[in-house]
């Protein structure tokens, strides 16, 4: 059975993909859920929301992605951080996951992965879960209905959560398996229901792709000034840091959450929705963002919720720390409809320091915006992989390490070349502890970070006087209108101040470490900026 709108000389048949039950072409999302409810897969919420779990994989499994080590892509990719897989490793996978759909329906959803017409990625996402094709339908950009008639998928990503990987004759190191195949413009996801490889795999194709364009793919969210694309802001970090929640301001136009690119043209979202945590969302906080939860077609993932009211819990993280929603981007209000920017006028690299050491706001010179950002220090936070359950300091090169094929220095250059070229001023911020590590401080106020972020846009942070950081050499303001003068400078928030020290000292040291892969790939003022 064919349902929907499809290229009749591209539908699965033709990709020699045969045997399979009812496939389901771009269905539009009432009929997405209908499909989902009447399957089992997951239950209606309120205003008509769609209730899942995921099963045991909660967070993204990095340590079961494999990049297919084939001839175009031997010298490109980055191996210590992508493991390889044998082509013919690959063919026999590909070939087991199609023979295991034989019989069986899918949904498959035709895509584009970018706002920007002149750089997007035509994707075919092919999918097991009537669900996550409504969730993929969310997070990338929808083609017209007639633009479907004519569309040829440049990569399909095939999603089997009932396929079990065999490591031995996968090529893989479980049942569960993410493989990316650039020759065959081909990728197998197998063995687990986590919705999130779905976008991360689509964001590390571009991540791929639009460097060898000139064109910097960035894990970061934007937004920029009503009426003024040209005030542009983005915002760097990996989950858990406040992309989301930091560039969904009211007083500014969302054009992304989470991931981006900077062209000659300026930026551009790659999605058309967010993908949102929502463990303690209150509708004080994050008002647009709550109200999602109760909207039609938003997927609720792994939350607990009242069997016979269906209000959700959103402090219930028996299931996972890593519960969120995912909707489309239309559903925030200040959203903006092109989902483009102009060149960044401001770039916030978001810290989670589970350390405690770093301040909660930095501005940074080019140089040491570089250094930052190949360093790319944050905490991993419970639940956003398998296997942690608390804050992990850690250097995520790029803020985002797991969804960079090609080597750090690579984007790096990219982004040096543009900052030079288009000018902006580089902040860091942490958004994570203060007053002590974690276990013995606190988390950064957000009210805080939104009045020092609302400074720096608003350029009235360029008069503030600074002191220089003794352990890592930035500039951090002295005094800002409504954020207390103590919580400024980290030491004096710890009531142990030899043992902040002795914390300081560590995480230099920690830096300096870390860059020392990156020494004979960068300029001498980058050198020099290391630590100052």
């Amino acid at each position: 059975m064919t349902i929907g709108r499809v290229n009749p000389s591209y539908r699965l048949e033709e990709q020699g993909i045969t045997g399979l039950g009812n496939v389901h072409y771009n269905l539009i999302e009432p009929a997405l859920i209908e499909e989902a409810l009447k399957r089992g897969e997951g239950h209606l919420g309120k205003g008509g929301t769609m209730l899942v779990e995921t099963g045991k994989h909660t967070g993204r499994s990095p340590k079961d992605k494999f990049v297919v080590e084939t001839e175009n892509v031997k010298d490109s990719i980055w191996w210590e951080n992508n493991p390889p897989m044998e082509p013919a490793k690959f063919d026999v996978l590909y070939n087991d996951m199609v023979e295991h759909m034989k019989g069986r329906d899918y949904f498959v959803q035709d895509l584009f992965g970018g706002a920007d017409p002149a750089n997007r990625l035509d994707v075919r996402v092919v999918t097991e879960l009537a669900w996550h094709g409504l969730f993929i339908r969310h997070m990338l950009r929808r083609p017209e209905r007639d633009e479907l008639d004519e569309f040829v998928p440049e990569f399909t990503i095939i999603n089997c959560p009932t396929f079990k990987a065999t490591p031995d004759k996968h090529g893989c190191r479980s049942e569960t398996v993410i493989a990316l195949n650039f020759e065959k413009k081909v990728i197998l996801i197998g063995g687990t229901e986590y919705a999130g490889e779905n976008k991360k795999s689509v964001f590390t194709l571009l991540n791929y792709i639009l460097p060898g364009r000139g064109i910097m793919a960035m894990h970061c969210s934007a937004n920029h000034a009503p009426g003024n694309p040209v005030d542009t802001a983005i915002f760097f970090g990996l989950s858990g840091t406040g992309k989301t929640t930091l560039s969904a301001d009211p007083t500014r136009v969302l054009i992304g959450d989470d991931e981006h690119g900077w062209s000659d043209r300026g930026t551009f979202n790659f999605e058309g929705g967010c993908y949102a945590k929502t463990i303690s969302l209150s509708a004080e906080a994050e008002p647009e963002i709550y109200a999602t939860t109760e909207k039609f077609g938003t997927v609720i993932e792994n939350m607990v919720y009242d069997a016979d009211t269906l209000e959700l819990d959103f402090e219930d993280n028996s299931i996972t720390d890593n519960m969120r929603c995912a909707y489309p981007l239309h559903y925030i209000s200040n959203a903006s409809s092109s989902s483009l920017g102009g060149h960044p006028k401001n770039i916030i690299m978001l810290t989670c320091d589970a350390y405690g050491v770093l301040p909660p706001i930095a501005r940074l010179t080019p140089a040491q915006a570089m250094y930052h950002f190949l360093s790319g220090f944050t905490s991993k936070t419970p639940g956003t992989e398998v296997g942690v359950v608390e804050p992990i300091p850690t250097f995520s090169t790029c803020f985002g390490a797991p969804f960079m094929p090609r080597r750090p220095e690579e984007y790096g250059k990219l982004l040096q070349e543009k900052i030079a070229k288009h000018g902006a001023t580089c902040w860091l911020v942490n958004t994570g502890w203060t007053g002590g590590a974690y276990g013995v401080g606190s988390r950064m106020p957000i009210k805080a970070t939104r009045t020092l972020l609302a400074a720096a846009l608003d350029g009235s942070l360029s008069d503030a006087e600074y002191r220089k950081d003794p352990n890592f050499g930035f500039d951090v303001p002295k005094d800002v209108d409504g954020v207390a003068e103590v919580l400024l400078d980290p030491r004096r928030t710890w009531d142990d101040k030899a043992s902040y020290d002795a914390q300081a000292e560590k995480l230099v040291k920690m830096f300096a470490e870390n860059f020392e892969q990156y020494l004979e790939y960068i300029d001498e003022d980058v050198k020099a900026a290391a630590i100052g």
